[in-house]
């Protein structure tokens, strides 16, 4: 299983326009996080958590 800094790289190289803060895992504030991913790429929730289990 790929650990979340794993997932961070491929998800960097698949989307060159995420940053190192746009993927900064904080404890309790997973929603936040994935809520700036979906709006900076344009994507809905179940469409980014595909995105993420397909890496």
């Amino acid at each position: 299983m790929d650990t979340w800094n794993e997932k961070k790289v491929k998800l960097k190289q698949k989307f060159t326009i995420l940053m190192d803060n746009d993927l900064s895992f904080i404890e309790g504030h997973k929603e936040d996080m994935f809520l700036k991913l979906q709006n900076k790429l344009g994507k809905t929730k179940e469409e980014l958590l595909k995105i993420i289990a397909g890496l």
